[in-house]
This record gives C-alpha cells, structure tokens and sequence, in this order.
C-alpha cells in the first residue's frame, strides 16, 4: 500500500483509498486486523492523527470496524447489501438533486428498472413480501392520511415489490430508484394525483404477484408510469401559465 505525498490529495484520503484498494484486492481479507495506528503512520510516514482520520474514512463506509481492549483494533468488515442500502440511496439522492436531471429521465430510470424485477418478484415474493404490499395498499385508502405518509407508504408498497425479487443485488442497484428517485418524484405529483388512482393500480401490481404473473405485473407498472408523467405534465403546465 503506498501514497504520493507530493499529491495535492488529501493524505488520509489516499490512505484511506491504498486501504480500501488492499481490501478490493483481497490484499486484506474480512476479519483480518490491520496495523496499528502506529505501524500504519511508518508505513505511510505520515502522523498518527492523518492515520486516524483515514480509518475514520473507512469506518464510515462500513469497511472497518473496531473493537477496543487487548486483542482490539481496526478490523475489516464483512459489509452487507443491508449495510450499503444507505449510502446507495443518499448518493443517488444526491445525484438527482445536485445535477440536471431531468422529471423524464428519472422516470424513466425507475420504471425500467422496476418492470426488471415484477417477473422475478412474482415468482420469488414471499407471503411477508405480499402481505407488506396489501398492508400498505390498505394504509394508501385510508382518509385523512397526510401527503408525507402516503409517500413514505408508496415507498414501501415498492419497496416490498423490489425486495419480492429475492436478489440481494438487484434490492441494492433499486435502492437508490425506489428510495431516492420516487420520493422526488412524489414531492411533484402528490398534489395532482389521484390516491383512488393509485390504490387501484398499486392493487392490480400486487393482484399479478400474488398471482405469478410477471407479465401483468410488467403492464400495471407501466400504466402507473403513463399516470405518473401524466400527472407531471400537468403539473409543470400550471407551473409555467402561473
């Protein structure tokens, strides 16, 4: 593992990154102890202090753990798909919110992606996945339920949907479609839509699953996009004649 010091990157973060290389490499295996604050300064010449932060870096990535006492140290991790969920979904939040992306490319981003997963999700879900899904259709119909509460039960309704696929990568790749982009897309819609609208069509996704239909779970999906760029349409014509 080594660093430029006549970078003009940070020393902690090149540090931290010759670690985190080491550990993609398989260099430094999952439960395998790494040097200590001390041998790592040497190793590096740099201060303790630039060590520290470094592996501060790397804790917060989940590629290190540490443990304290005699036999303590900094570890590294066995990070899960659960672990990573997070930062999935803040970068891609991220991303929609930073950058030029458009109403329609996100759309179209989180449907296709979404219509990927009905088959498998239709013939993998379990009876828990089903049952979050007719759970949060009951929640979508109740009146006097709020806008932020209706979205977060639209968030769940597919996230259910995503995780019915039973593939751990295909929940995290969606992690950031579901999770990021549908609640920016609900801060858009949520005051045109049609929640008897929606509540119908979330029904018939969740009939077709039940059933093992991926293909009619493929066509609900797709007619609930056509509702939400129609909705959005709509709301960005009022905007500009206001």
């Amino acid at each position: 593992m080594k660093i430029d010091p006549n970078s003009s990157a940070d020393l902690s973060a090149q540090i931290a990154k010759a670690i985190k290389d080491a550990i993609i490499n398989g260099d430094l295996i999952v439960d395998q102890r790494l040097p200590s604050e001390s041998e790592l300064a040497d190793q590096f010449q740099v201060s303790r202090p630039t060590v520290r932060e470094a592996l501060k870096r790397l804790a917060a990535q989940s590629l290190i753990r540490t443990q304290r006492g005699a036999s303590g140290g900094a570890f590294v991790n066995r990070i899960s798909f659960e672990d990573a969920y997070a930062q999935q979904i803040t970068t891609s939040t991220l991303l929609l919110s930073m950058n030029d992306v458009s109403f329609e490319t996100a759309c179209e981003a989180r449907y296709a992606l979404e219509r990927a997963c009905a088959p498998l999700s239709a013939q993998r879900r379990t009876p828990d996945h089903l049952a979050t899904m007719r759970a949060e259709i009951f929640r979508q119909g109740q009146p006097g339920l709020t806008d932020e509460a209706f979205c977060a039960s639209d968030v769940a309704f597919h996230r259910a949907l995503v995780d019915g696929a039973e593939n751990p990568v295909l929940s995290y790749q969606l992690a950031g479609a579901v999770e990021a982009m549908q609640p920016l897309m609900n801060m858009i819609t949520f005051s045109a839509r049609d929640r008897a609208r929606i509540v119908e069509l979330h029904s018939t996704i969740a009939d077709a699953i039940e059933s093992g239909n991926g293909g009619a779970a493929i066509d609900g999906l797709t007619d609930l996009e056509i509702e939400t760029r129609t909705l959005a349409t709509e709301v960005f014509a009022a905007r500009a004649s206001a």
